[in-house]
């Protein structure tokens, strides 16, 4: 694994991969002293075009913990807002000898550009970009289905024969394309549920089933219901009468919650807009797994760096 750059081209077995060595370092947080000596001499850059919060400290504690010195690059107050390119930021970044860069950026593309440009040999992983993709979102997503499903006997398990069903703005949302691409590969079968404006126009090439009625979806009894954000600050057009009335047709409130099978689990990527998608009761309880997921999201990324920085080697020079 040389980069990290979507979920749709990672096979089966390297997401396995990824999920396994996860859990080894979920093991490892359980100890007193949480941190590896593994990445140490290594650099990690966070190099952040968007604001987060989550995904930015997440991967920051990922390469602390592995004993990395990390950079965290922020675009405003920085060159970049003075019109500097991402050729000469990334040129800088090699100038100062950085092993990996953690990348997000507003334009689709921007990873894979930054990877294969040949302006820098360090490994890239994608913290988001546009609406395109979010792979280690995706991965920590199927590492806590597969973690509450299968509990310690989850590794070298895929998710086949499970049920997951993503609801909201499909449209705007690279979580939920990661998603459906890596959960089809680990063998689940996806349903998407929103309302017609917020699905893409051209989905064809997507293994995905789609339904515009959550009450629907709900009664089928899904595994896991995934509740995404609704990305307002992305929308340039009214995509729905008013917020009222997407809750009361798409929203996970204490009625649809209940009627969810026992077993069920809901998600939520972050960050939650209480009341629109989930309600209070849905995001707090027993159920929910949107803390689990933060927790879940610092292991997959010791993970995702360690394969890159510190894995076995194969005649590519890629890690294995």
């Amino acid at each position: 694994m040389r980069h990290l750059l979507d979920t749709k081209t990672l096979s089966r077995d390297a997401a396995l991969r990824i999920l396994d060595v996860a859990e080894d370092m979920a093991d490892t947080q359980q100890r007193e002293v949480k941190k590896l000596p593994t990445l140490r001499g290594k650099t990690v850059v966070n190099l952040f075009f968007e604001d987060s919060t989550r995904t930015r400290i997440s991967f920051e504690a990922a390469a602390k913990r592995l004993s990395a010195d990390v950079i965290n690059f922020s675009a405003k107050g920085s060159s970049v807002s003075k019109g500097e390119s991402l050729q000469d930021t990334a040129q800088t970044l090699q100038a100062m000898g950085a092993d990996a860069v953690v990348i997000r950026h507003g334009a689709s593309g921007a990873p894979r550009t930054l990877a294969t440009s040949g302006w820098i040999t360090a490994g890239v992983v994608n913290a988001g970009d546009g609406t395109h993709e979010h792979p280690t979102q995706a991965l920590l997503d199927a590492f806590t289905i597969r973690k509450r499903r299968f509990g310690t006997d989850s590794r070298g398990r895929d998710l086949s024969g499970l049920a997951v069903t993503i609801v909201g703005d499909i449209l705007h949302s690279r979580v939920a394309r990661s998603n459906v691409w890596l959960l089809h590969t680990l063998g689940a079968t996806v349903t998407l549920v929103a309302p017609p404006t917020l699905v893409p126009q051209d989905m064809s090439a997507w293994p995905v089933r789609v339904v515009y009625d959550l009450d629907a979806a709900v009664a089928e009894a899904p595994d896991a219901l995934m509740m995404l954000r609704i990305q307002l600050e992305r929308m340039n057009a009214a995509y729905f009468p008013t917020e009222r009335e997407y809750s009361r047709r798409w929203g996970l409130d204490a009625t649809r919650l209940a009627g969810l099978a026992a077993d069920s689990i809901v998600m939520h990527p972050g960050p939650m807009n209480r009341g629109l998608e989930i309600s209070a009761d849905a995001a707090d309880s027993s159920r929910s797994t949107v803390l689990d997921q933060v927790s879940n999201g610092v292991s997959v990324r010791m993970a995702v760096l360690y394969l890159l920085l510190a894995g076995e080697r194969d005649d590519d020079g890629r890690a294995a």
